[in-house]
């Protein structure tokens, strides 16, 4: 039986075919500041390992293949690139230029009602790490908001690792079950349950620990297009508790569903229990769950003037109510995008009604029309 050192992987080079090794080489060499690991045979050459960056190519002359494209990712691509924002190599390898900490896009938004059904056609999909994925806000706004609804059905240990999102503004509510998390600066692991949230700054370190059979979470985050990117170098809990410490303008926050009180909500015969997220997000946005404080018959009219607004329904049934775009019956799992200045009302709410609402931007004002 072979031992495990010899069963051990050494190096993994990328090979990429030239027909004229020395000026490939050279252009390696001098325009990339790839060094030379190895060269043979020394009296005419045909294949040259090389290395930089963290990657070893071997190029070899009268190879099979295509030539490839080498991504770099460079402090200032433009400088680099001398205006150019790619590169040909002699034997034909196109060298894209990227910027190293490329700037978050955020699309203007694209306001747009949107209805999207627990039993609708919207799939799930297999997402990272195992998890499920379904889209609540198809079009996402034109790209600036992303709403899922995520399920881990098996439960039990996540195959996830130490990552971080380049994002503008993310939350997490735990809509079914518990899951337990650590954060970069926050602690010991936390269990997550059902109704508790979580505020995650831009690129603050976590990791997914353990998760209840039938877990099932909503998450939104802007922009809807961001990169998720893996730290493994960094362990978690880290040393240090920092709970107050800024990342990029904002704080963490977890939210206690256990402790929080319920206040009388702006449309009259709803209570809400707020998720503390707006002063801790910068105003980027908030949230809150909403239940019936008594009969509603009918709410009064509502009306926002924000960027963004989702409902959804956690529990029991609701009808929402526009002018223009009809009625809606919403049920649990069922979201709703509600664009600027649509006229809508909430009628004929369960006794058991729960739902969540997210506004983004936190600090603009969502109200009631004035009469007249």
């Amino acid at each position: 039986m072979e031992s495990g050192e010899a069963r051990r992987i050494r190096s993994a080079e990328v090979v990429l075919p030239c027909a004229d090794l020395a000026n490939t080489l050279a252009f390696f060499t001098t325009r990339l500041a790839f060094r030379i690991e190895s060269i043979h045979p020394a009296d005419d050459p045909a294949v040259a390992v090389i290395a930089a960056h963290g990657l070893r190519i071997r190029l070899q002359r009268g190879g099979n293949g295509s030539p490839g494209v080498l991504r770099l990712a460079c402090h200032d691509p433009g400088a680099f690139g001398e205006g150019a924002a790619e590169l040909i190599a002699p034997n034909g390898t196109r060298i894209e230029l990227a910027a190293a900490a490329p700037s978050l896009v955020v699309p203007p938004v694209q306001p747009s009602f949107v209805v999207s059904r627990m039993g609708g056609d919207a799939p799930w999909r297999a997402g990272r790490a195992g998890m499920l994925y379904r889209d609540l806000i198809p079009g996402r706004q034109g790209g600036r908001f992303i709403a899922s609804h995520i399920a881990i059905p098996g439960g039990g240990w996540v195959d996830d690792y130490v990552h971080f999102h380049r994002v503008r503004f993310q939350m997490i509510y735990c809509y079914k079950g518990w899951v337990s998390v650590v954060y970069e600066d926050q602690g010991a692991p936390f269990t997550l349950r059902a109704g508790d949230c979580v505020l995650q700054p831009p690129e603050i370190r976590h990791r997914v620990l353990e998760s209840s059979p039938g877990l099932e979470v909503i998450e939104l985050s802007c922009p809807a297009e961001h990169e998720t990117v893996a730290d493994p170098d960094l362990p978690l809990p880290t040393s240090k508790y920092q709970p107050d410490r800024d990342f990029a303008g904002q704080r963490f926050v977890r939210h206690h569903a256990a402790s929080a009180h319920w206040v009388p909500w702006r449309l009259a015969g709803f209570a809400a229990r707020d998720l503390e997220l707006g002063a801790a997000s910068g105003g980027m946005g908030n949230a809150c769950v909403v239940r019936p404080s008594g009969s509603v018959a009918r709410a009064q009219d509502g009306v926002h003037e924000l960027e963004f607004m989702l409902l959804v329904v956690l529990n029991g049934a609701v009808t929402l109510q526009t002018g223009r775009l009809g009625a809606q019956r919403l049920e649990a799992g069922d979201a709703c995008a509600v664009p600027p200045g649509l006229l809508y009302s909430l009628a004929d709410g369960s006794g058991d009604l729960q739902f969540l609402e997210v506004v983004s931007p936190a600090a603009a004002e969502v109200q009631r029309p004035r009469a007249g």
